[in-house]
């Protein structure tokens, strides 16, 4: 990809703390045909199963969700704060309704396994999908979480492997 360099998932060197939910990522499925992105704040980074994983959460209703369940890979797009007018907007609009690339001028970019990035990120992780499953009521623990899905709408969290990592030059 032109203008980043691949490394390593173990050379990731951001807190992933504040790369998930301070500063936010934008997940973005599909391909050049159909794609979409949204805003998330809630994820991770781990090991699991001897692999580099990330872990992400949709809620069913969201249009990304709907082009996650089409497409085996997705990317998960960080950028500079400068970005944050844009993060803000394509966390409020439908990609159903509004072309959120195109509207917020994001340059589009193939990855190895043709899913696509957005040029003006900072770094770009490519997931590769492993695990998929929605959250159950029965299963919480700490009740108080429930206070996030008065809809019922739980979300559908993902378990994917990191199979492609790259950093702006």
């Amino acid at each position: 990809m032109y203008n980043f360099t691949e490394i390593q998932p173990f050379d990731l060197t951001s807190n992933a703390f504040k790369l998930i939910g301070k500063d936010w990522m934008l997940i973005a499925a599909g391909d050049k045909e159909k794609s979409n992105c949204m805003t998330a704040s809630w994820g991770g980074f781990g090991f699991l199963w001897n692999k580099p994983v990330v872990f992400i959460f949709v809620r069913p209703q969201r249009y990304t969700y709907h082009i996650l369940e089409e497409q085996e890979y997705f990317t998960l797009n960080f950028f500079k704060e400068t970005y944050r007018s844009i993060l803000n907007f394509c966390g409020k609009e439908s990609g159903e309704f509004v072309d959120k690339a195109k509207e917020c001028h994001l340059d589009i970019a193939s990855t190895p396994n043709n899913s696509i990035a957005y040029r003006q990120a900072h770094t770009i992780i490519e997931c590769k999908k492993l695990y998929k499953e929605q959250f159950n009521p029965e299963s919480f623990i700490a009740q108080s979480a429930l206070e996030f899905y008065l809809n019922n709408d739980f979300h559908y969290m993902y378990i994917a492997e990191i199979s492609n990592c790259f950093i702006r030059n």
